[in-house]
């Protein structure tokens, strides 16, 4: 056993804190708050976003390709919900997993449902409680929305994002609950950034491709598509709903706070969470300013660990931000503040949804 004792770490964290500040928000809109110059800002940084993404190369080098649809089994739950294991490609070699959930009664809309870490991707968001681990993750973050959506009339498609339930890599494949649980994050991550692009960009494209993949289905209508999603679920959700304007409804949860103070000072998050260079062109206000003026909820814990040593204060300087943007269409953003730490919550799903409906009226 060493007898050294460390009595000084020299750290870097509080260099880049400083470096961060120094470029902040250097793509952030600041004003004057006028709906042409903001729309204006809009477009620029949607080719900003996508640029940071990846996803000019992503989309350049997965060619033309056919979505190769497998429909493998159905399986009717006691709701009378039609669960239909189906299968497409989102690029060459890349197989996307999913579930759509078709409702017992004539469908209200569309939802897809994206899910965040450490439930087994698409399981526990369609609600599937046959492995207890996956059951024990549903009930401590009320992962089952996906199938509470399709309760509630909706159609709802909970796919598998990369490295997650199906499409886990080499090294996290496995029934042990410790590997069905988890996702590659990391291995795609790293892989994925020294290759140009990023992993949040690769799920933005799946995400896209998934919507075309809808578009084309005579029983499924888009024509008023949500998206619903928790913690790494809510980041794709921001996303994804920042550069598709076909999606007309999100619903973001666990995911809406400030970059340096959930991000960089809390940097043991997962590496999926990490884009290069969006630290210095945008915060998570900015992004979810992309989305005006469709419906927007957003979704924030009391007492979430993740948003940072400030708490509601670190999510209310991004509420600020987005809030200005939707009053340019004299339009609120809904803000849940249910108690307690990282879960997802129902309560107001149902007034959530009626919001959505009312705001485009």
């Amino acid at each position: 056993m060493s007898d050294r004792y460390i009595s000084t770490y020299y750290t870097s964290i509080s260099s880049l804190k400083r470096r961060m500040e120094k470029n902040y928000r250097t793509y952030g809109f600041k004003g004057p708050y006028v709906k042409k110059d903001f729309e204006e800002w809009q477009e620029s940084s949607r080719k900003k976003l996508s640029s940071l993404l990846g996803l000019e190369i992503i989309e350049r080098d997965s060619g033309d390709l056919s979505f190769n649809e497998r429909r493998e089994e159905c399986v009717i739950n006691e709701d009378g919900i039609k669960r239909e294991h189906t299968y497409i490609d989102t690029e060459e070699d890349v197989t996307m997993p999913l579930y759509i959930l078709h409702p017992s009664q004539k469908s209200k809309g569309t939802f897809i449902a994206l899910a965040g870490h450490n439930g087994a991707g698409k399981e526990s968001v369609a609600g599937i409680k046959d492995n207890p681990a996956v059951k024990d993750k549903i009930e401590k973050y009320n992962y089952d929305y996906g199938l509470y959506l399709s309760r509630l009339g909706y159609t709802v498609i909970c796919p598998d994002p990369r490295g997650f339930g199906e499409r886990r890599e080499k090294a996290t494949q496995g029934d042990e609950d410790e590997k069905y649980l988890k996702s590659s994050c990391k291995e795609l991550a790293q892989s994925a950034i020294a290759l140009g692009f990023t992993l949040q960009g690769l799920n933005v494209w799946d995400t896209m491709r998934l919507i075309s993949y809808l578009e084309e289905r005579d029983d499924i209508d888009t024509s008023d598509l949500g998206v619903v999603g928790f913690s790494g679920g809510g980041m794709l959700a921001l996303y994804t709903s920042a550069l598709d304007e076909r999606i007309k409804y999100t619903m973001i949860s666990g995911y809406f706070y400030g970059y340096e103070e959930s991000l960089l000072e809390l940097n043991s998050n997962c590496p999926c969470n990490y884009v290069p260079s969006i630290f210095t062109y945008f915060d998570m206000g900015d992004i979810a300013s992309l989305i005006a003026p469709r419906p927007l909820a957003i979704q924030s814990c009391m007492n979430d660990h993740l948003e940072g040593r400030r708490g509601m204060d670190n999510v209310m300087d991004q509420m600020d931000i987005l809030k200005r943007s939707y009053a340019l269409y004299n339009m609120s953003v809904f803000h849940d503040t249910p108690p307690g730490d990282h879960a997802f919550h129902k309560d107001k799903l149902e007034e959530i949804l009626a919001f959505f409906k009312k705001e485009t009226k």
